[in-house]
Order: C-alpha cells, then sequence, then structure tokens
C-alpha cells in the first residue's frame, strides 16, 4: 500500500518526515501504513539527518493548586508536579496528559529520561505517603499515549543517578535504600523489550550523585557514601556500554569548588561536557574545566541544562529557591544569552528533566 495515493514513494515520505511531532498523534490515526512509518528507527534518523527533527526539554515541574483555606482565609499551596515540554527553538510550551491514575501527579523527585520517541519516568516518592516507588511510566510521543513499564528491581531506591543512550536503554545507578543507605548498584532498562538487567557495582557508594551519557559511556558523577552524608566527592566513574565495565575512578573529576552538590551536567557534540555550577557555565575538555560564560542573574539555581544542535546551550532555573523558574538559550556562535519567554503556569520548580530530539 501506497504511502500517499498516486505520490512517488520518495516525495511521501519527505512529506511525513516533515511534519511537527505535535502531528504525529494523528497521523498514527489515519492508517496502519502511516502508523508504521513513523515508528521506525529509520524514520527518526532520516528525520535528524534530514534537518527537520525538533528539539525539546521535557522537565517533571510543579503546578501550584489550592486545596484547601485556612480559617483566615490563607490558601495553602500544593505543589503538584506534571510533565511540561518546552521547544527551545520557539520557546513554545505545553503540558503532557496525565500519568492515568496518578491525580496527585507524578513521583516526587522522579527521573525522565528520553529514549527514540518514548518518554521514561522512573522511580521517586509517592506523592501522599512518600514511600519510595519502584514504578515505570512510558510515554509515547508517536501516538500521545502512557504505558506501564516493568518496575525498577532491586531494593527501593530513591536519589539515584539516571540518563539514557537516547536510542535504547537507560541507565541507574547509585542512590540510597529505605534505610538511607548509599548504594553501589547499577541497572539498565531496555525499553523496546520492557526489560530490567544488572550492571556491575560501581567502586564506591554514590548517594545523591548525578549522570549523564557522553561518548558512549555512562557518567556517574559526585554522590557520597553512607559514612559521608552530605560530603559530595568530586569523583567519578564511567560505564561503557561497549565493554559493559565500569572504568577506573576519576578522583579528581570535578574542579575545585563543584563538589559541594552536584553539579547539572550536560555533554556536546563537540566532544565537551558542559556544566553549569554556581554562578557560571563550566566546560570540560580533557582532564580541565574552563569557565565558558557567566550565567544569567535569575537562572544562578540551575535545574536543569541541554546542549543541543550546533552547541546551543539551554538552562532552566531560577535565581534562587522558591522563584520563577526561567528559561535560556545560548548559542556559542555568539556567546548571547536569550530569555525565552515563559507563562507563567510554566513557572513551578523543576525537579528533573531530559532531552529529547524527535
Amino acid at each position: 500500500m501506497e504511502l500517499i495515493p498516486d505520490l512517488p514513494e520518495p516525495l511521501a515520505r519527505e512529506c511525513l518526515l516533515r511534519t511537527s511531532y505535535k502531528q504525529f498523534p494523528l497521523i498514527s490515526s489515519v492508517c496502519k501504513v502511516w502508523q508504521r512509518e513513523i515508528s521506525l528507527p529509520d524514520f527518526l534518523r532520516h528525520r535528524k539527518a534530514s534537518g527537520h527533527s525538533q528539539e525539546l526539554v521535557v522537565l517533571s515541574q510543579a503546578r501550584i493548586d489550592p486545596v484547601s483555606q485556612l480559617g483566615s482565609g490563607k490558601t495553602i499551596p500544593t505543589p503538584v508536579y506534571r510533565i511540561s515540554v518546552l521547544e527551545p527553538e520557539s520557546g513554545l510550551w505545553t503540558e503532557l496528559p496525565p500519568v492515568p491514575g496518578k491525580s496527585n501527579g507524578l513521583p516526587l523527585f522522579c527521573r525522565l529520561a528520553s529514549v527514540g520517541s518514548d518518554l521514561v519516568v522512573i522511580g521517586g516518592l509517592d506523592p501522599v505517603t512518600w514511600r519510595t516507588s519502584d514504578s515505570v511510566f512510558i510515554f509515547s510521543f508517536l501516538t500521545a499515549t502512557w504505558r506501564n513499564g516493568t518496575d525498577m528491581p532491586g531494593v527501593p531506591r530513591s536519589f539515584f543517578a539516571c540518563a539514557s543512550d537516547s536510542e535504547r536503554s537507560v541507565f541507574v545507578a547509585g542512590g540510597h535504600d529505605e534505610d538511607k543507605n548509599a548504594l553501589t548498584s547499577a541497572l539498565a532498562y531496555d525499553v523496546a523489550e520492557d526489560r530490567w538487567a544488572l550492571l556491575p557495582d560501581m567502586g564506591r557508594e554514590r548517594d545523591e550523585c548525578t549522570a549523564t551519557f557522553h561518548a558512549g559511556k555512562f557518567h556517574v558523577i559526585g554522590g557520597y557514601a553512607t559514612e559521608e552524608q552530605g560530603q559530595f566527592s568530586k569523583t567519578a566513574e564511567s560505564f561503557d556500554v561497549a565493554t559493559r565495565q565500569w572504568g577506573q575512578e576519576a578522583k579528581e573529576f570535578l574542579a575545585h569548588g563543584m563538589s559541594t552538590w552536584p553539579p547539572v551536567c550536560a555533554g556536546g557534540e563537540d566532544g565537551e561536557l558542559y556544566a553549569c555550577c554556581r554562578r557560571d557555565l563550566m566546560a570540560k575538555s580533557g582532564d580541565s574545566w574552563q569557565k565558558v560564560e557567566n550565567l544569567p542573574d535569575d537562572v544562578c539555581s540551575v535545574s536543569y541544562m541541554a546542549v543541543g544542535r550546533f552547541g546551543k546551550v539551554v538552562v532552566i532555573g531560577s535565581a534562587r529557591y522558591g522563584e520563577p523558574s526561567v528559561g535560556y538559550n545560548w548559542d556559542m556562535s555568539n556567546s548571547r544569552w536569550v530569555k525565552l519567554e515563559t507563562h507563567y503556569k510554566y513557572e513551578g520548580h523543576v525537579q528533573a528533566g531530559c532531552f529529547l530530539e524527535i
């Protein structure tokens, strides 16, 4: 069956490649041929190669809803976290439909990762009971629907590091169990197969660590051991996907002053690793960190950052905790920050995020 009747196959495919990601659910519902076409891995690869892909920043962001009244008439705000989506190129914000059955919002401190055209939401704390969750929820941008994934195995863990290779797998490492013991264990989740696999343990315990996937490796950065409570390490460990092994621990991975709290990191296409630390945008080339630029004054407390095509950096944050969230684009070619317009409903606190190119 032809993609589009009476239209040559290459031209019909070009038409589909040029559609907005927001039209994918409609395209999927038109016919099985179109649904199969946009679901093929080659479709996304061709879309990216032809320059028609769209970059998205996906966030777990608070929405403030009045839930009760005090005798004085004051409203008590209760943060409910939902998924918001920013298109950095256009500055447009949207909100995804809620996870079915989660009327109280996303699990607190859950982690987000993207694989292909899917968003994966892992773990966190139940917003009502504060019990550790091992749940996995997957949102398809092709069909605009949620599905349940296999629960994360092993001991219940929270505040773990999480990152994906953007193509097939999500990696999880560290965090702590329900007794606040820091963990060395690591896992990999194959989204297509809906299957978890144990990875070799890291060389040391890492609670409240951060992670990024860069140059074929899952980098787990900082964190602290059980007895070091809150004393963040400057070290990092990298899991090589090709060899399925952890490399030697990098003792001084973070520069002086970067270990008081896990920096927000992201890898760039230029081979460098970028981080937002205190009031600076930093870049790591080789073994050393260099300051690239000052962060804007109203985003010095960074919640999330991403590095897109052509060296464009997106940062989301606030002037300080409790202040409205704002976003900026930074173009390395002209070293200029451009503030993104943000509707007040997308100014809530950001707990986690991921970058998705679709």
